[in-house]
């Protein structure tokens, strides 16, 4: 067996339990000891591609405005609409943000609107017993109705100071310490003075946020409000029409929303600084504003960093996802109550979406139209550097040594992904290769030398390992062989070690009829055996075929990530030295003000109209009788008669919009809700990480006015309807 580095071991932990969030590949090093360029296993890879240029568009970068720079010029040029400082105060403090997406007060009262799909989550928590509130739907008749919300808050952004000097002088000032523990040595000293200053002031805390990977440093304090009630959530079906299949695509017919309220010292907070509802009826063309917090785009990687990810990084990444999606079906289909108690039906959607969104992502990334502007806007980057002769020396080879580095990763991009997720209780991991994996390295480290304090910290993390269901731990399993079969090929040497000349189905069943990990008894029994790696027991056999290549690839991807991080935080400021701001950082989930239209597009041969009605809605469930995706609920199924079907429910806008911002308020010039932001269409899915694409892309909102017509004539929640149009509760 070759030699692995313990020396890297932390790193390896974490990143194991590494899902899909983000784009980094690997996490912060412990080790810095020079690794093979090439891995001991070979697996056959695919080289890059070379994408022709063609013209760029001037917002391929986006139109994610932070309130810092507002693009107020901009603004009055495209609009005629020039708004003041206090506008831009009004928007920022009538906006939120939750722990998973954006939100907005629209009462003085503390009601926050949000989307059903950001608070499933916390329909289930407050559900009580007997009842299934994500099923059936949630409203509060009174104050005293609305349910508390555990461990959950909400942020609101007061105040936004820029301390670039602060932190680029110290990160200059620490010659002969690494880059990257300077900068967060820097935002920490930053963050520990500012939070001092502001100590016992009514919840406030103070968070640095690096915009353009690091070009300027803003701090941002926020207010955080912990006590949160549930006021009002429709029924899954409804807040989630067309379930997955129509997840991302449009026409839709969502009532995507949730309504909280904000209680302080008990009682319903103050927020002056609110949304109200538009009196006046949305138009297509008319310009809206959508106010939220970003996740994350890539919009500043480099043409090499994005190639990468279409051919291997995001790719892999979408198998890995759809392999956890089909473990965890499988076990539903196999055990629906025990699936329904483990409320893996949320999880389930969470993934799917995640699976939607990886898919569209590696098919965008591949496209030679959107590809080529990249590369154009590439080229004029270039261009810009090369006539500042220190620009040029500073930063051009910085933009060829990335691409060097995504080169490199190919040859342990096969190896580096089948690792993905498999930490200590890991839902997106079976418990027996949490347990064989883990297993192996305590075993292995204890032989090799390794300080006792960390192998005791490795003995402690296998035992917390808890049992899965039977069925669970076999499907989770299945896809997990199955994810190997894929990345590595059917005739790997490694996968044939693996699988011995079983399928990934035969080859689970095996190991948990056989194996002594399947539970925590048996496991304790193999430790306390002090003979893990010689035993024969047939999941370390398995473990033992891939674990040390998986190793050697994590390794060194880890080294690898350390350097493209610090080539990517000196490309942000190349970038900010020849853009400024006129052009926006890419998201980080801090708050941004994106500018749009209503507006109609082609797709399919015809034209999806600007807004969708209840007509529209009555139409899609008439057209599916009997599947369940377009089935309505009970009360929704005979609207009333007071019901105007004409009214808008959903419309889309031109909008930039990704991950983070569901639960934007979109707002028109006078800072009224015309609607709530909740999805993406499917032709700006893919391509919105890394490129605007204005062509077809949409923003896809709930219409103000579908809410207010259901609200009142569906769910009799006149009190609620009263509030959002007068401002104030009852």
């Amino acid at each position: 067996m070759k030699h692995l580095n313990f020396k890297g071991l932390a790193f390896l932990l974490l990143l194991f339990s590494a899902g899909c969030a983000g784009t980094s590949e690997t996490l912060a090093p412990q080790s810095t000891e020079s690794q093979p360029s090439t891995p001991s296993s070979e697996v056959t890879t695919t080289p890059l591609p070379v994408f022709e240029p063609v013209p760029s568009e001037i917002f391929d970068n986006g139109r994610m405005w932070t309130f810092e720079y507002p693009p107020v010029e901009y603004f009055s040029e495209t609009y005629n609409f020039n708004p003041d400082e206090a506008w831009f105060e009004r928007a920022r403090l009538g906006a939120v943000r939750l722990p998973n997406c954006s939100g907005s007060f629209v009462s003085a009262n503390g009601l926050v609107m949000t989307n059903h799909h950001c608070a499933r989550g916390q329909v289930s928590q407050v559900s009580l017993e007997g009842e299934n509130l994500l099923d059936e739907g949630f409203y509060a008749e009174t104050l005293a109705d609305e349910r508390p919300i555990e461990n959950y808050y909400v942020d609101q952004l007061i105040d936004i100071r820029d301390v670039t000097d602060q932190i680029l002088g110290a990160i200059d000032a620490a010659v002969d310490q690494d880059p990257a523990a300077a900068r967060n040595a820097a935002i920490q000293a930053v963050q520990t003075e500012m939070n001092a200053a502001i100590e016992g002031q009514d919840n406030l805390t103070v968070q640095v946020v690096s915009l353009y990977n690091g070009g300027r440093y803003s701090a941002y304090t926020f207010k955080r409000y912990t006590d949160i009630r549930m006021v009002m959530a429709p029924e899954l079906v409804i807040g989630y029409y067309g379930g997955d299949t129509d997840n991302f695509t449009y026409p839709r017919y969502n009532l995507d929303m949730t309504f909280y309220r904000v209680y302080e010292n008990d009682e319903p907070v103050s927020s002056p600084h609110f949304f109200p509802f538009a009196k006046t009826d949305l138009q297509e063309g008319d310009a809206v504003f959508l106010i939220g917090n970003p996740g994350s785009t890539t919009r500043q990687q480099t043409v090499a960093q994005l190639t990468y990810r279409g051919i291997y990084g995001d790719h892999f990444r979408a198998r890995y996802i759809n392999n956890v999606i089909a473990g965890l079906e499988g076990f539903t289909r196999e055990d629906p109550e025990n699936a329904e108690e483990m409320d893996l039906r949320n999880f389930i959607f969470s993934l799917k979406n995640a699976d939607k969104f990886y898919g569209g992502q590696v098919l965008a990334l591949r496209d030679p139209y959107l590809m080529g502007r990249r590369t154009d806007n590439e080229n004029q980057f270039r261009q810009s550097l090369s006539q500042d002769p220190e620009l040029a020396e500073r930063y051009l080879p910085v933009i060829d040594r990335i691409a060097e580095i995504q080169q490199e990763k190919i040859q342990w991009a096969p190896f580096n992904y089948p690792g993905l997720g498999i930490s200590p209780n890991s839902r997106l991991s079976s418990a027996v290769m949490q347990r064989g994996l883990f297993a192996f390295l305590y075993d292995y480290y204890k032989q090799t030398g390794m300080p006792q304090e960390q192998v005791d910290g490795l003995r402690n993390r296998l035992l917390a390992i808890e049992d899965k269901p039977e069925a669970l731990d076999r499907n989770l399993l299945t896809s997990r062989l199955n994810l190997f079969t894929e990345v590595l090929g059917e005739d790997h040497e490694v996968l044939a070690d693996m699988l011995e000349g079983a399928t990934p189905e035969q080859a689970a069943a095996m190991i948990m009829q056989e194996s002594v990990l399947t539970s925590r008894e048996g496991t304790q029994q193999l430790v306390e055996s002090g003979n893990i790696l010689e035993s024969g027991d047939p999941l370390i056999t398995m473990v033992s075929a891939f674990a040390p290549n998986l190793l050697e690839a994590q390794q060194r991807y880890q080294q690898l990530a350390m350097e493209e991080r610090e080539l990517l935080s000196q490309l942000g400021r190349a970038w900010f030295a020849v853009y400024g701001t006129d052009v926006p950082p890419d998201a980080t989930f801090s708050l941004r003000i994106s500018d749009g239209v209503v507006a109609r597009y082609e797709y399919n041969g015809t034209v999806a109209p600007a807004f969708t009605t209840f007509f529209g809605l009555y139409n899609r469930y008439h057209s599916h009788v009997g599947e369940p995706e377009w089935d309505l609920p009970a009360r929704w199924s005979q609207p009333p008669v007071t019901m105007d079907l004409a009214t808008p429910l959903n419309f889309v806008s031109t909008n930039d919009i990704i991950g983070g911002n569901s639960g934007s308020p979109v707002v028109n010039s006078n800072l009224e809700v015309v609607g709530l932001a909740f999805d993406s269409n499917v032709e700006g899915m893919g391509s919105s990480d890394f490129i605007l694409d204005s062509r077809s892309a949409r923003a896809v909102n709930v219409d103000a006015r579908g809410m207010l017509e259901a609200l009142r004539h569906v769910y009799n929640a006149g009190r609620i309807v009263e509030e959002i149009e007068t401002g104030t509760h009852p």
